[in-house]
């Protein structure tokens, strides 16, 4: 268990803005910050940080929380990981009493997988430094590559046993299940007999954006013919290839700084840039490249450079995922190394100095890469010069962005000497295509639904829902702020006439709210926000300093949820630039009292009519009781006027 006063610590410490700046690109919008959602596929930002709210919101999925909810959404922490994970970046110090086997066993199967991965993180580090065969094979190979004991612990390089089941026996030793080892890969179980995966290779552990490790890669040492040379992980509850990148851990923080991402083909290319002194830097593992992993870095940054080895035929193979960059309305560029040289080779020839001065030097824009590619396989043959052009135009096609599709187009007709007139034509064939492929899939997919869909009709609003979320946001924006109420209260005038009469008092914005609610005898209709009105008006009441982000922290995580999503939704509009714009939306704040009294009395009316219309139907049911039901419904319209005079009073006010 961790104690309270860490816990505490943690969320004294913890910057929302820094936390969620890790994984997620975020740029200024007035006193907030606004980025991609890392929750969904979008081009526009719908995800908002509140560095003074200290909580974040994601208009695009519904999420929202603080710094520890980002960390358990994002990378599905347990809430004791993602303290754990706050206390580890921020440097403070927290105890917990090691697992028992009973607390192994009953951790659920995600938690159980990752368990797995870390303990054998550990054991493989452990047999590379602290055994004979470890340091005599794994860690001189490392040390062929150049690798330094810094770079090698930095990356939590290993060794695994040239054993048949040595990971295996150490791991089931330590009550970990067999279960779990097998789902994971890391031992492959067949009827009787059960052996280790990565046997006798050095080990290349694959982390998340958070540091966990999700798999391995393992890369054999033996000269065996039959057995593939790197061999990874298998899928798994927590690994998925096609949506993580090697070295995304390390190279996450440099990515934003440097607004450029280096993406290289193996591990040890990411390892030997990083420890030449280039962090901005990732693999796709020897995978083909995925929209996933694209839209990993589009979080970052919109830059990304493309490096290839000098292997002409590689080249060829792998530049179709620049398509997929393009797609997803990135900026890319591409970089070959001399014949015979790839990252890693050429990273350890030269110095930190060169090797930036050559990606700077030789980094071309892809349209120039292409052609030059392509032009070159052409060889002055006109039928494949023709199409050269149409598969420059068809990756022109792929970016999203209309402004940058003409400056590409105006670009291909100088480098291929074509006018800009036939690849626009081109081009809109191409698009149309495109648009009548999709449509022709749509429909296709709407024939398996094919029935006679009744009128969809506007949702109906729950005014009542809508007023107690109003409560609640008053009470968390306003609550401790004192404000000049006007009451309007019914005179009799020197003519004997009831008029209503302004009286004014000074109140805090709760106790205001909590008397007028507690004169109606009012009960929220919402489980939680009922639940939200009496916790935030007990602390109210009990603390002079009340503080939403302290609120929110001590909040179980629907709660907080709501609470955040009420918080945020003022903020909503400031994605859109409004200031930009000569547009200058008005703040509540400047008229709290009036809408604090406008938000009840509305209520009270709806409750009013509410209780009428049971009157009514009542009246319908029975005959006994009807007078005195009737009574009551007169008493209630009468009421009703009242308020709504008073309504229309504080409405058409001016503050």
């Amino acid at each position: 268990m961790i104690s309270k006063s860490t816990i505490e610590q943690v969320f004294e410490t913890a910057r929302v803005e820094e936390v969620i700046g890790d994984f997620v690109q975020l740029k200024k919008a007035g006193s907030n910050f606004k980025g991609l959602s890392p929750f969904s596929d979008e081009r526009s930002p719908s995800f908002m940080v509140s560095p003074v709210k200290q909580i974040w919101k994601d208009f695009s999925s519904g999420k929202g929380g603080n710094a520890v909810t980002f960390l358990m959404e994002h990378e599905h922490f347990t809430y004791p990981e993602a303290i754990k994970y706050l206390a580890k970046k921020y440097n403070i110090e927290i105890e917990e009493t090691e697992q028992t086997n009973e607390q192994k066993e009953e951790a659920n199967e995600r938690e159980s997988l990752y368990l797995v991965n870390e303990f054998a993180n550990d054991y493989f580090q452990r047999i590379l430094y602290k055994t004979d065969k470890g340091q005599a094979i794994g860690l001189s190979y490392f040390k062929e590559r150049g690798f330094t004991d810094e770079t090698i612990k930095k990356f939590n390089l290993g060794y695994s046993l040239d054993e048949w089941q040595a990971f295996t026996d150490e791991a089931l030793k330590k009550a970990y299940q067999l279960e779990f080892l097998e789902k994971t890969g890391l031992t492959i179980v067949k009827e009787e007999k059960r052996f280790d995966r990565f046997k006798g290779r050095v080990m290349f552990p694959i982390h998340s954006m958070s540091g966990r490790v999700l798999g391995f890669g393992g890369r054999i040492l033996a000269q065996d013919k039959k057995a593939a040379k790197y061999l990874n992980s298998p899928e798994s509850e927590v690994y998925h290839k096609s949506k993580i990148l090697y070295g995304i851990y390390h190279a996450k923080q440099s990515i934003a700084k440097e607004d450029n991402c280096y993406l290289v083909e193996g591990y040890t290319d990411v390892i030997q840039f990083h420890q030449t002194g280039i962090k901005n830097v990732v693999a796709s593992s020897g995978t083909a490249l995925t929209a996933e992993q694209i839209r990993l870095v589009n979080r970052l940054t919109k830059n990304i450079t493309v490096l290839f080895d000098g292997d002409a035929a590689g080249i060829r193979a792998s530049i179709r995922g620049i398509d997929l960059i393009l797609e997803q309305g990135m900026n890319v560029k591409v970089c070959t190394f001399p014949e015979g040289e790839d990252p890693d080779s050429f990273s350890k020839q030269n110095t930190l100095e060169e090797l930036t001065a050559y990606l700077n030097e030789n980094a071309k824009d892809f349209i120039q890469f292409k052609a030059s590619l392509l032009i070159k396989e052409a060889n002055n043959d006109p039928i494949k010069k023709a199409e050269t052009i149409r598969e420059i135009v068809n990756s022109i096609s792929k970016i999203p962005d209309q402004i940058k599709k003409e400056i590409y187009i105006q670009e291909c007709s100088r480098i291929m000497d074509i006018s800009e007139d036939v690849l626009f034509t081109t081009l809109a064939q191409i698009d149309k295509k495109d648009y009548q492929e999709a449509n022709k899939k749509y429909k296709t997919q709407q024939k398996a639904f094919d029935v006679v869909k009744p009128e969809a009709k506007a949702p109906k609003v729950d005014v009542q829902y809508v007023l107690e979320k109003k409560i609640i946001e008053i009470l968390l924006l306003y609550g401790t702020e004192t404000e000049d109420f006007e009451d309007l209260i019914l005179k009799e005038d020197k003519d004997g006439e009831l008029k209503l009469e302004p009286v004014t008092h000074q109140a805090k914005v709760f106790e205001k709210i909590y008397l007028d609610l507690q004169e109606d005898e009012m009960q929220f209709s919402d489980p939680n926000f009922k639940s939200l009105y009496y916790t935030i008006i007990d602390a109210l009441h009990q603390d002079s300093e009340f503080s939403t982000t302290n609120f929110v922290n001590r909040l179980n995580q629907d709660l907080a949820s709501d609470v955040t999503t009420i918080l945020m939704n003022d903020e909503r509009y400031k994605l859109d630039d409004w200031e930009r714009n000569h547009i200058i939306p008005k703040e509540k704040k400047e008229s709290i009292a009036q809408y604090v009294n406008q938000t009840i009395l509305t209520l009270r009316c709806f409750l009013i009519d509410k209780k009428v219309l049971e009157y009514q139907n009542d009246t319908l049911k029975e005959t006994t009781n009807s007078r005195n039901i009737l009574e009551d419904v007169k008493d209630y319209l009468g009421l009703k006027m009242l308020l709504s005079r008073k309504l229309g009073k504080v409405v058409g006010s001016k503050i």
